[in-house]
């Protein structure tokens, strides 16, 4: 068994897959026993090519390349990649990520002393150095309604600042999906990711059912990576859209029908006036006034090749 595994999900972005990979070995400890599952998640030939390529010429030690026949999602695709690990802990790590110091060998450190705690995170930044949000508050109406600030101030403990400068562990909701370090027997006991999301809120709604069980997650700003930011996921009216969905999944899941309805009928009506002044919007009022199903889902539109 080793100490940590990282998966990693490649989707048409091999040059960023092989710059996160050899970052990570570069970066940890050898002193650490270590394993990297890479899962291509049906990109398109030649990407995969390249991945493959790549990776037979550098020749990793435990170091695992498989590849899905169709595109599963961020959920669905780090479960498929998790069956190939073995170890006490497991860390999902975002493609578009590059380490900057030995971020495993913290984390451990950081999590292996409490019981309680289940999840763990770097503190993230720009490419040119910047510091970015690294963590955030669960999904809620609240949230939704009247956003972060409002939370932040009536129950700071509860929702610490996320543009704060953090020198010490913090607890927090739950730490931003590109690089969730894990125990292996917490996400073991929670059924792990939710495959019914395809993209988005798959952190939230796992850091909930972790917490339902007495465990935390913590910030730990020791451990310090480069997000490229959205690079893996190109924005578009699609992608807006299952981000919704998501949303709408996680509060009839977690809060119930009614809040749901709420949160649902809140989005039409904003949504009503925004396509007014941006026609794009019409696909996704489209799919509020249908009830935002997950059948409406990009994960419902992917193919077998």
């Amino acid at each position: 068994m080793f100490e940590v595994a990282v998966v990693i999900i490649n989707y048409n972005s091999s040059k960023l897959t092989c710059e996160c990979v050899e970052s990570i070995f570069e970066k940890t400890s050898l002193d650490l026993s270590l394993q990297i599952v890479v899962v291509d998640n049906c990109s398109e030939k030649e990407d995969f090519l390249n991945l493959q390529n790549t990776f037979v010429a550098k020749n990793y030690s435990n170091f695992k390349l498989v590849r899905s026949c169709i595109n599963t999602g961020f959920g669905a695709g780090n479960m498929y990649g998790y069956q190939f690990t073995n170890s006490k802990y497991i860390a999902f790590v975002n493609n578009d990520t590059l380490f900057i110091n030995d971020c495993l060998s913290i984390l451990k450190s950081a999590i292996e002393p409490y019981s309680d705690v289940a999840v763990v995170g770097g503190q993230s930044y720009t490419e040119q150095g910047k510091r970015m949000v690294a963590f955030d508050h669960f999904a809620s109406i609240t949230k939704e309604l009247l956003g972060r600030d409002f939370l932040e101030k009536i129950n700071p403990k509860k929702y610490p600042k996320r543009k704060l400068e953090y020198r010490q562990p913090v607890q927090v909701n739950y730490v931003q999906g590109s690089f969730m370090f894990i125990k292996t027997a917490d996400f073991n006991e929670v059924g792990g990711f939710d495959t019914n999301l395809f993209l988005y809120y798959e952190e939230t709604d796992l850091s909930i059912r972790l917490q339902k069980k007495g465990k935390s997650s913590y910030l730990i700003p020791d451990a310090k990576y480069i997000h490229y930011h959205g690079a893996s996921t190109p924005k578009s009216i699609l992608i807006k859209t299952e981000l919704k969905i998501s949303l709408l999944y996680v509060i009839r899941k977690h809060y119930g029908y009614l809040s749901f309805w709420f949160l649902l009928n809140y989005l039409r009506i904003n949504y009503i006036f925004s396509t007014l002044f941006k026609p794009k919007y019409w696909y996704l009022l489209k799919v509020l006034l249908a009830g935002a199903p997950l059948s409406t889902s990009l994960k419902t539109k992917q193919i077998i090749k």
